[in-house]
């Protein structure tokens, strides 16, 4: 199709030109280029991914105000100490150790962000214990503990997506440009 645009001698034949003006046509994909238009497996898993870090940045980031109305007595009957300090607990915590290895476990940032978890997910338990025992200067102590490691695993959900786009060592190039076919 391009080559009909641009074609070496500058002019399109009147039947090519006819052709191309009819209706059907803009939106007919050429058979040599339909190829171009599907996406690569590689970016389609990398999309996957960047949309995965997404959901577990807004998962992960519900668990400070339901830590916070623990400290102000409203402990929901899911925040076991038992429970949540298993890092896996989370939905962050059970795809870090699943597919998020899988897909992002070469890049240094996973091995930071899956010791982050673990800490925080401690904390969270502790912060419960302590409720639970009524230490309330403790536990607002410790609930900023978790503010903190928080924050940390939020900045480094985000830096492991913009490793996706930077990383093309990881297998899951940037940018892949479709191949033409010759004189196009």
């Amino acid at each position: 199709m391009l080559k009909r645009f641009f074609s070496s001698s500058g002019a399109a034949s009147s039947k090519q030109r006819a052709k191309a003006e009819r209706p059907e046509d803009w939106s007919t994909v050429p058979a040599l280029q339909a190829s171009e238009l599907v996406a690569f497996g590689d970016e389609v898993s990398r999309l996957s991914v960047e949309f995965d870090i997404e959901a577990l940045i807004v998962s992960h980031e519900r668990w400070l105000p339901w830590l916070w109305q623990a400290c102000e007595g409203q402990i929901d009957e899911q925040l076991r100490p038992d429970v949540i300090r298993d890092d896996r607990s989370s939905e962050l915590g059970a795809w870090l150790h699943d597919a998020g290895r899988k897909a992002l476990g070469h890049l240094p940032t996973y091995d930071m962000l899956l010791v982050r978890n673990r800490y925080f997910h401690l904390k969270a338990a502790e912060l419960i214990t302590q409720i639970e025992q009524g230490d309330m200067v403790m536990a607002e102590r410790t609930f900023r503990q978790c503010e903190h490691a928080s924050r940390q695993m939020v900045l480094l959900l985000k830096e492991l997506k913009r490793g996706l786009v930077r990383n093309p060592a990881s297998g899951t190039p940037a940018v892949r440009k479709p191949v033409l076919p010759a004189g196009a």
